[in-house]
């Protein structure tokens, strides 16, 4: 029998007043905040980013055409309500097939790569706050997860306890953080603080500095579209190949909406560098497992419109693929998932399927 789907990776849509109306008094003149221009239309503008304006254009385009989405001018007050009002969300996505979903942030995505963590770390403590009102009236149905700017390891253990405690089910990790990185020994104590609260670490698209779309892309603009799940990419291998799935066994890491079909070839590349070039890591620091196989226990990798995943299932761990409907981003396959899923489930057995849309997110995240 199929299961309704849980979408492992959904996004809000800021309302203007997520910053401003919450942030740290002291950041209240310099919070992000929504302006209009004529030709943009809305769009958020961030202190320290002045060069980036996140249009509204492609946050909320789910269900769009490809000639709307190259379209300007959108008005916040014009787009799905969904994005900032749960009732509203409740009906899309039960159009869309859609028990659950796993909340991101879109214009916090951006603020990952601000350049002063202080100033990070109060929006963050903001968005955190407007989620979990956000969140509230459904919380089997909303599962938020907090922000937190990482300034230092010990600071990130204070945020895991307060998402906890706020009824955050895992935490969004920025692609940099403020301390040396994350393979460091100094995040031990933040690792093992994430395993005994059952937190899973995310990381998502659009996050890291190599994969920031305000950095210039070679080639035609829509070339830089390719490049987006490096970041992830460089993540994972800094995790594994910096021994923190070694010294942390039990932690689960979420790579987030840079699809999954490329997951067999990234196990087998990473195997192949450290058969041929494992002494290239520093002394004392080999694994005792394949690269590979840290990959199958420890990672998880969401998709969302992306076929080959399914037709890779047998060449990575079925138990750690997750589907996403991406709503309500450009990306998004609403509201035709359940068409979508219906061709690409094809060859799968109903367990394996109901694995991959529903139970394996909901065991990782404690849902029932």
């Amino acid at each position: 029998m199929i299961k309704k789907a849980i979408s492992a990776d959904s996004h809000i849509v800021e309302p203007p007043g997520t910053y401003v109306d919450r942030i740290d008094k002291k950041y209240k003149d310099i919070a992000p905040r929504m302006l209009r221009d004529e030709k943009l239309g809305d769009y958020f503008t961030i202190h320290g980013m002045e060069g980036v304006k996140i249009t509204l254009g492609l946050m909320a385009a789910a269900g769009k055409s490809a000639e709307e989405l190259g379209r300007g001018g959108h008005k916040f007050e014009d787009l799905y309500r969904g994005g900032w009002d749960p009732e509203a969300r409740m009906a899309d996505q039960d159009r869309d097939g859609v028990a659950a979903e796993v909340i991101y942030p879109t214009t916090g995505m951006m603020l990952c790569n601000h350049p002063d963590v202080d100033y990070k770390k109060a929006c963050f403590d903001a968005y955190n706050r407007w989620l979990a009102e956000f969140c509230s009236p459904h919380p089997d149905r909303l599962i938020g997860l907090a922000q937190t700017a990482m300034r230092t390891p010990q600071e990130g253990i204070e945020d895991l306890r307060e998402a906890k405690a706020m009824g955050f089910r895992g935490v969004m990790m920025p692609g940099n953080p403020g301390y040396k990185d994350y393979d460091d020994r100094a995040y031990d104590e933040f690792y093992a603080a994430a395993v005994e609260m059952r937190m899973p670490l995310s990381f998502h698209i659009l996050t890291s500095r190599t994969d920031n779309i305000a950095n210039p892309q070679r080639g035609p603009k829509i070339n830089g579209f390719l490049a987006i799940i490096r970041g992830c990419q460089d993540i994972i291998g800094t995790l594994i190949f910096g021994g923190v799935f070694e010294r942390h066994p039990k932690l689960k890491v979420v790579c987030v909406e840079a699809d999954a079909g490329w997951v067999p070839h990234y196990m087998y590349r990473m195997d192949h560098a450290y058969k041929r070039h494992r002494y290239w890591l520093p002394p004392g620091q080999e694994l005792s497992k394949m690269p590979s196989e840290y990959y199958r226990e420890n990672v998880y990798t969401t998709f969302q419109d992306d076929w080959v995943a399914f037709q890779m299932k047998d060449m990575c761990n079925i138990r750690r693929l997750l589907w996403a409907n991406d709503y309500p981003h450009s990306d998004s396959t609403w509201p035709w998932s359940q068409e979508l899923l219906r061709e690409h489930r094809k060859g799968l057995s109903d367990e394996e399927f109901n694995l991959i849309v529903r139970d394996n997110v909901a065991e990782l995240y404690g849902l029932n």
